[in-house]
């Protein structure tokens, strides 16, 4: 590493001359950090694929009552957030630690702009923790080293995936690397992930993704997504439309084509 590269702030390394998914997500969800490169590609997003505003809005409120549902009903008390994103209100550590202010809390990321913004995800209550790993999700190993200095990986962590798998192409691969995680886990954690569903629309928008520019993204056949807790147990209702797990009111329109689980490891 040379002394330039050493002295550099994580805003140094974002080039915002290509969009990214973090800034695109942050911009679909209304946020102010992103960039015009983002935004461009955000919009031509939604003229191909209208119900992109409608899944980044249905995912965080998934997250929310994933998460509330693990700290209460499931007594979790630690939290692995796998390709956090930029902080939004109802953060996994806000919405966890108001269940239970003991709850610990980690949060996972490799993208230059999360890390110069990861101060805002480590507002812990005193009772409990946050911590932030600047990784990359595939490398697994390098990701429970570090979230061992915050979680005891010996009692139940909720692992969460949340549309973030779609960077991993090969669906065999992607199942391998959750295998990964949740084999280091012990039995009583959970799994929570959620992703698009592959359907002419959803697939026209990630062709759309990838010619912006941006790292490709892809949608997946729901049997594929559903193999991803197989060996676990589901939490009712099951697996389908992250819409209509536990919905805070009745749901009216048409579910989202983002599909997802909880599921436990006994």
């Amino acid at each position: 590493m040379t002394d330039d590269q050493g002295t550099q702030t994580p805003m140094d390394r974002i080039d915002t001359s290509v969009p990214h998914s973090a800034r695109i997500w942050n911009y679909w969800l209304g946020g102010k950090d992103n960039y015009e490169v983002d935004r461009v590609l955000g919009a031509r997003m939604e003229e191909v694929f209208p119900q992109i505003i409608d899944i980044a809005r249905a995912s965080r409120q998934f997250q929310t009552r994933a998460v509330r549902h693990l700290a209460g009903v499931a007594g979790v008390r630690q939290f692995l957030d796998i390709g956090t994103g930029l902080p939004t209100a109802n953060a996994t550590h806000e919405v966890a630690q108001s269940v239970a202010p003991e709850a610990r809390i980690v949060y996972v990321d490799n993208d230059p702009i999360v890390l110069a913004h990861a101060r805002a995800l480590l507002t812990s209550r005193p009772e409990g923790a946050t911590d932030y790993v600047h990784a990359d999700l595939t490398d697994s190993r390098t990701v429970l080293r570090e979230a061992a200095k915050t979680l005891d990986l010996g009692q139940p962590v909720a692992l969460m995936m949340l549309s973030t798998l779609g960077h991993v192409a090969d669906s065999g691969e992607a199942a391998a690397l959750v295998r990964s995680y949740l084999d280091e886990l012990p039995t009583g954690s959970y799994l929570m992930l959620c992703d698009t569903i592959a359907t002419p629309e959803t697939e026209a928008g990630s062709d759309e993704y990838a010619s912006g520019g941006a790292m490709p993204y892809i949608s997946r056949p729901k049997e594929d997504i559903r193999a991803f807790a197989d060996g676990l147990e589901l939490v009712e209702p099951g697996f389908g439309s992250i819409s209509l797990w536990h919905p805070d009111e009745q749901v009216t329109g048409e579910p989202v084509e983002q599909w997802g689980f909880v599921a436990a490891k006994r």
